[in-house]
């Protein structure tokens, strides 16, 4: 086609072809009246900052409880790493033979199993230094509708696509604006509870958050397949694998420097992407980007070796997952020393069990608690300093790196969620803050709805 009639086609498409083929008049041209962002006010009891793990529990709790709820959510589907990074294989639930963490996130996982007839782990076997074992494979989806379903019926208001801009503490009330898609809105509430794994409602309230210079890496979770492991020549391709990392066209920390194990587990949660990093939408879109590009190459390059032209790439999540970012400066700093001595607090809400797990760049190696030690939660390590009416659940806990190594899983953060939001409920009930609940209610009302509080011996 020439330039010229080139241009008169654009032109045409610029004003439009009608069914007929008619050229449409500029005037008639479907136009809707000026786009404007709707503007409104809600008023809630409890707003929760992050539908992930904790966000999920937090919020069934808050609404069972009788209390109005509103949960914020950025993406598109709740459960968090969970469901949209695609670790569906929660734990640790169960410690040296007894179950620990139980209640609203227990529920779910079972729920969830029955439904796509898998079966539970064995737990009356030890998994020594294979803690996986006791890990619960889930289908990440079914899953992610099944809580969403949870929500819905205990009454939760969800608003997905939404992020907060804005956190204002007045008359001892939280003002909470949001934007999303067309909607500029602005949340009144009493208690606040911040499950966003980064703590950024903590962050935009005012108060003060703890990070380290390096954090740990993020992982995108893949499938690959379109191949027989049994029948490759596993040192031809480590060999090819070795000369390439020399060359500079493929980067050994991207995949632990495991070329075998990214082909005997077909993907999983191999994956390293150094740097990953969720706290803002410019640094998530970063990690997100590294993650697929570093699994392109590598399909790449695999697919070049005897055995693996075939090789495919049969799923891979919408976005990698993040492991450590910001978290509180509490009333409260859990250690390593806690964790691994199993100190029991005075005020512990819930257990946590798991070992210590500090990836870098050189990889895993899980550090594995002593056989009997099972460590715990305080409510002061859910609170930031001189914070009323705020409360947090998840990885963004109160402590020090490498406890937090630890309670960052899937388990221990549903076991916080639920106390988070049990304290938010007395505390709209006793018109106080989370730290000052009567702490026998506390109790009583996680415990109602099946969840362990820890006890002091």
């Amino acid at each position: 086609m020439k330039r010229r009639s080139a241009l008169a086609s654009l032109g045409s498409i610029s004003l439009g072809i009608s069914s007929k083929g008619f050229l449409v008049k500029e005037k008639e041209v479907a136009v809707s009246d000026t786009y404007k962002i709707k503007k409104q006010t809600l008023k809630t009891d409890i707003l929760i900052i992050g539908g992930g793990t904790a966000g999920v529990v937090a919020a069934i709790q808050a609404g069972r409880a009788g209390k109005k709820t509103i949960l914020v959510e950025s993406g598109s589907q709740l459960g968090g790493t969970t469901t949209t990074g695609g670790v569906a294989f929660p734990g640790i639930f169960f410690a040296w033979g007894q179950q620990v963490i139980s209640g609203i996130g227990w529920e779910l996982v079972q729920e969830a199993v029955a439904m796509n007839d898998d079966t539970l782990p064995n737990f009356s076997i030890p998994h020594g230094k294979n803690h996986p074992r006791h890990q619960i494979r889930l289908n990440g989806q079914l899953y992610a509708m099944l809580i969403e379903e949870k929500c819905v019926q205990a009454g939760v208001h969800i608003r997905y696509y939404e992020s907060p801009t804005r956190i204002t503490f007045k008359n001892n009330n939280w003002t909470v604006e949001t934007m999303g898609k067309g909607m500029h809105t602005e949340i009144q509430c009493n208690q606040l509870i911040d499950c966003s794994g980064n703590a950024f409602a903590t962050t935009l309230a005012g108060y003060p958050v703890l990070r380290e210079s390096v954090t740990q890496p993020g992982s995108l979770m893949f499938q690959i397949g379109g191949y027989d492991f049994e029948q490759l020549d596993l040192n031809l391709i480590k060999q090819k694998y070795e000369e390439e990392i020399k060359k500079g066209t493929l980067d050994k920390y991207e995949f632990r420097n495991n070329v075998i194990q990214i082909l005997k587990s077909q993907g999983d949660n191999i994956s390293h992407v150094m740097g990953a990093d969720s706290t803002t939408s410019e640094s998530h879109t970063l990690a997100n980007i590294k993650g697929r590009a570093s699994l392109l190459n590598t399909v790449r390059f695999l697919r070049t070796l005897p055995g693996l032209e075939k090789l495919k790439i049969i799923d891979v999540q919408n976005e990698t997952a993040v492991r450590e970012t910001y978290r509180i400066d509490g009333h409260y700093l859990v250690t390593q020393e806690d964790y691994v001595t199993g100190k029991v607090f005075e005020d512990a809400v819930s257990y946590s069990y798991y070992p210590i797990d500090l990836h870098d760049e050189h990889g895993i190696i899980p550090r594995h608690l002593n056989e009997g030690v099972i460590p715990t939660v305080p409510l002061r390590a859910l609170v930031p300093k001189n914070s009323r009416n705020l409360i947090v659940a998840g990885r963004c806990i109160s402590s020090d790196r490498l406890a937090n190594s630890a309670l960052r899983v899937q388990a221990s953060c549903m076991g916080m969620g639920q106390a988070a939001a049990a304290a938010a409920v007395l505390a709209h009930t006793y018109k106080t803050t989370p730290l000052e609940v009567p702490f026998q209610d506390l109790r009583n009302l996680i415990e109602t709805h099946g969840g362990i509080v820890p006890g002091l011996t």
